[in-house]
């Protein structure tokens, strides 16, 4: 049994597996790296709050009886089952199977905006946090050396595009970090600045109405600069020229629009929708039998909600992920199979600080008992490293927080278009 990916999805189908086969079977995972990353807290990594290991879960530490392969799958042979890889130093190999899980989640989502490509990041995997956490703290260092107010207001503005969950974060925590770093600077007299745009009417607009006026409010308080119904219409060097001609002077223009399919999905020539592999309740591919499909790669019917696909969400890939290993055992006859039907149990979203939304179980929280809440969640749903994550969150809230340059992820290596493939992470 061969699975593809290692985000939420196709780790728990691992893990499931694993469980489920006992050793009566060989499973193999190939992913482009070792470790299944847990995506909800990166906006903490590139704020400092948590270190990169922390949510850099090891395959080979956690998944007994799991083979791991690591290698970017490139093709799949559906007509004499293997799949061909690359491997990490340019090597090409394959791996037959019997069993198929597609599993390979979501790149960054682009947009025809002239200069994105050449002038933004996007926030998708590790490289990226770091790298924000580099620049962020580089632009501050230089604002302050700058003897031209002009370029001084410019290093010290941050536009963050995307209102959603990722953007949302990232820009609390990072007004947060920003004024954290100015504060840490006796002589410093800089006012960092941090915009939000999002063509939507309002913050997190994929959540309940309550959940969206706490983080903005939370936003508002901060200082962040919040502008719904703009966003950028031309980005160069100098800055972004927003939708409503106004042209704000800035080095940092971090990109959170959303997530697509993976474009190896398209490779395929199997049947699409927006993108994502076609698959029936069973999270099994239309005539394949033995090749199935989750997460956000795959276009899962919501029995939910009659004619529509379940939303490209970590709270989806995590459960599609646990039911296609029953569906796989039950294909040897193991058990049953059984359709994806969910339940919304609910969601949170980590705004820094002392500050958090959450609705669990339909109950709308916010301050320090939404905190509690989102610190739970995240440690209950990680795999590993739970208690060393619990403890840079004890020492970021007793002891103040180095900033550094560490210079480790340059601005070359992460270009927008070829973003880490993970799944998306925050449904709760």
């Amino acid at each position: 049994m061969v699975i593809v990916g290692a985000g939420f999805a196709g780790y728990h189908a691992a893990k499931t597996l694993s469980r489920l086969a006992k050793d009566q079977a060989e499973i193999v995972l190939l992913n482009t790296t070792d470790y299944f990353l847990y995506l909800p807290l990166l906006p903490e990594v590139a704020a400092g709050v948590v270190e990169a290991t922390r949510i850099s879960v090891p395959l080979a530490g956690t998944l007994d009886g799991v083979r791991l392969v690591v290698g970017e799958a490139d093709h799949v042979d559906l007509q004499n089952r293997w799949v061909g890889f690359t491997q990490p130093e340019g090597d090409r190999n394959r791996i037959a199977y019997d069993r198929l899980v597609l599993a390979v989640g979501s790149v960054n989502k682009l947009l025809p905006i002239p200069g994105v490509t050449e002038y933004a990041h996007g926030f998708r995997g590790l490289p990226e946090a770091l790298y924000v956490h580099d620049h962020v703290v580089r632009q501050i260092e230089l604002a302050e050396q700058a003897t031209d107010p002009a370029e001084q207001r410019a290093r010290s503005t941050f536009v963050v595009v995307g209102a959603g969950y990722t953007g949302t974060e990232v820009a609390a925590h990072g007004q947060l970090f920003t004024d954290r770093l100015v504060g840490q600077r006796s002589r410093s007299r800089l006012r960092p600045r941090w915009m939000l745009l999002d063509v939507a009417p309002r913050v997190l607009p994929e959540l309940d109405r309550r959940m969206s006026d706490t983080a903005h409010q939370v936003l508002d308080r901060r200082g962040v600069d919040v502008r719904m119904g703009t966003s950028v219409a031309v980005a160069n060097a100098d800055g972004v020229k927003l939708t409503d001609g106004e042209f704000i002077p800035t080095c940092s223009l971090i990109w959170c629009v959303g997530v697509r399919p993976d474009p190896f999905v398209a490779q395929l020539g199997l049947r699409t929708e927006k993108g994502r592999l076609v698959t029936d309740e069973y999270l099994n591919v239309p005539g394949f039998p033995e090749v199935f499909a989750c997460g956000d790669a795959a276009a899962v019917p919501d029995l939910a909600q009659p004619g529509q696909v379940c939303a490209m969400t970590a709270q989806h890939a995590q459960r599609q992920g646990k039911l296609v290993a029953h569906n796989v055992a039950a294909s040897y006859g193991q058990g049953t199979r059984r359709p994806y039907k969910h339940h919304d149990l609910g969601w949170v979203v980590d705004l820094g600080g002392r500050d958090a939304a959450a609705n669990p179980l339909k109950l709308s929280l916010a301050g320090l008992p939404a905190k509690v809440v989102t610190r739970g969640y995240h440690l209950l749903n990680l795999p590993g490293n739970r208690a060393r994550v619990g403890t840079d969150w004890l020492l970021d809230a007793t002891l103040p927080r180095p900033a550094v340059q560490l210079g480790l992820v340059p601005a070359h290596s992460v270009p927008l278009e070829s973003s880490s493939p993970e799944v998306p992470a925050h449904a709760g």
